[in-house]
């Protein structure tokens, strides 16, 4: 563990609704603008914070291990809940391709929404590959996705990462490292991927008439050219993964959200650019949108900017009853 990190088990972060759910824990990135470019300030450690530090290590405790801190000279700063992983086994099993259709298709029908792919380094194929996890879509499969919180979240290295993190970007004091190398020695990263794959998607709750009523303003407000309801995965040797149907909510698709975005740019989504964020799985969370400031639905619908402002504007215009409906079908969820 460590020597820098942010927890000390997936769990710890993912519980809410059972293990692998969501929580409220956040985790906090930074950075700059310079020259009109995004830097991460990796040499002050950036830009995601550890915020724990495994304390005394080395030869007479000649290192001490504490927690990061955001430089005072990073100009952006941003704070992100933890995302559930409930069926993401299916997402993962969805090619490449039909993302890619998704945007084509909305550049087609709604360009002034049209979301677009973040293609982002693939380092199992070491390819280029559409980014399917994370906030900003920074992860291409739940291989690279569980290695890298198992690196970023838990400072453990693994094959696929197998550089330690320097703590607060001083990489002398990695001299210290209790374990230095490849610390995943067992296969751990790959085990948690598995879990994953086929841990199941959040089930529904109680289908009533003003849950189907909702269902259907959700689709006259426009809510569902982003939050899509329906995937369907590829080829695949799983049985429970081959050509399956699914109902995430969402085009995993990056979209310019204006000032909901975090100003954070990974690969090639930039500051004002957030994942739909999938709402299955609604009813057992307790905060929503990225950094968790809203507790209630109806709030986080008010927050929506950008690309998003449309549809918000039309949760205003509903009636007090389309509203009291759509509130229902995504308390389903």
């Amino acid at each position: 563990l460590g020597p820098v990190f942010n927890g000390s088990s997936c769990g710890s972060c993912h519980s809410q609704g059972g293990l692998g759910g969501a929580s409220e824990a956040f985790v906090t990135r930074f950075g700059r603008m310079r020259n009109g470019q995004f830097d991460p300030m990796s040499e002050f450690g950036g830009s995601l914070i550890q915020a724990q530090g495994i304390g005394t290590a080395g030869t007479s405790a000649s290192c001490d291990y504490q927690a990061e801190s955001v430089p005072p000279e990073a100009t952006i700063v941003a704070r992100r809940i933890t995302t559930p992983l409930f069926g993401l086994g299916l997402v993962d099993a969805v090619p490449d391709g039909a993302f890619e259709d998704i945007a084509r298709g909305q550049r087609q029908l709604s360009p002034e929404t049209a979301g677009k792919v973040n293609r982002v380094a693939n380092l199992v194929t070491g390819r280029t590959s559409v980014g399917k996890f994370g906030w900003k879509n920074q992860n291409p499969s739940l291989a690279q996705f569980s290695a890298d919180a198992y690196l970023n979240e838990m400072g453990i290295t693994s094959q696929l990462f197998p550089e330690e993190n320097c703590p607060q970007g001083d990489c002398a004091k990695l001299v210290c490292d209790p374990i230095p190398g490849i610390e995943d020695q067992d296969g751990d990263a790959e085990l948690f991927t598995h879990f994953m794959t086929l841990l199941a998607p959040p089930a529904r709750g109680p289908i009533t008439r003003d849950v189907r009523s909702g269902e259907l303003v959700f689709q006259a407000a426009g809510c569902a050219s982003c939050h899509l309801p329906t995937l369907k995965t590829g080829p695949s040797s799983v049985k429970a993964l081959d050509r399956v149907e699914f109902h995430p909510y969402s085009d995993f698709l990056l979209h310019d959200m204006g000032s909901l975005g975090d100003g954070i740019e990974q690969g090639e989504a930039k500051g004002r650019d957030m994942r739909t964020a999938p709402l299955w799985g609604l009813r057992v969370r307790t905060r929503f949108l990225h950094d968790g400031r809203a507790g209630k639905l109806e709030d986080a619908i008010r927050e929506h900017d950008g690309q998003g402002r449309r549809s918000r504007e039309r949760f205003e215009s509903l009636s007090r009853d389309q509203k009291s409906a759509l509130l229902a079908f995504l308390s389903s969820l």
